[in-house]
């Protein structure tokens, strides 16, 4: 039995970079995120034009367009999400699949918006990636293209990081830095091991 643990945190809690820890540990992670960018490029990006016309460059999504197109619109968000979302079930149904087949003891799911759209309901437990509200904000503000309304614009669509906390099995601090953040993942890696009764990677 495969065991599947959820991995979230808002923008900026460094979820990315405890993924990369996951991985180095040997655990298969699914990136539904790469996945959209996997799409965008590829069987999603005429879906996407034919809702968002003029969204689509030289024959993949552009993600800043179609950003403008749907940030703080409710409406157009949830088409997207209506073409986009089954498309990366069915890759993370794959990779599940595919890791059972191999037997792994272990995956994770790398999903941002794991609670908001009730991937929870997959997991047999999940990881919060936090860290205290100013690092976050000092931490986003500092990447290329970042202005203060897109990144508001960005949280205020995340569920609030005390809630996530508050119904995670297992909290990552990432403020702490990278070594204890890597430490923290091996932590989860053994105790996920204890409860499943399966040998960690």
């Amino acid at each position: 039995m495969t065991f599947v643990l959820g991995l979230t945190g808002s923008i900026g809690m460094g979820k990315s970079t405890s993924a990369g820890f996951f991985r180095k540990a040997g655990v298969p992670v699914y990136d539904s995120d790469a996945a959209v960018h996997a799409l965008y490029a590829g069987r999603a990006a005429p879906l996407v034009e034919a809702a968002f016309p003029g969204v689509v460059v030289d024959g993949a999504v552009d993600r800043q367009r179609l950003g403008e197109r749907v940030l703080g619109d409710g409406q157009a968000l949830a088409r997207l999400e209506a073409i986009v979302h089954p498309l990366v079930r069915e890759e993370e149904k794959a990779f599940l699949d595919e890791a059972r087949r191999n037997g792994a003891p272990l995956v994770v799911l790398d999903i941002p918006l794991l609670f908001e759209t009730g991937a929870e309901a997959r997991c047999d437990a999940v990881v919060v990636v936090s860290a205290p509200a100013e690092v976050q904000r000092a931490r986003v503000l500092a990447r290329p293209g970042m202005t203060v309304e897109r990144f508001e614009r960005i949280h205020v669509k995340q569920l609030p990081d005390a809630e996530k906390r508050r119904r995670a099995d297992f909290v990552v601090d990432s403020s702490k830095g990278l070594d204890e953040a890597e430490a923290q993942v091996r932590d989860i890696i053994a105790a996920v091991a204890g409860r499943s009764g399966r040998a960690a990677p």
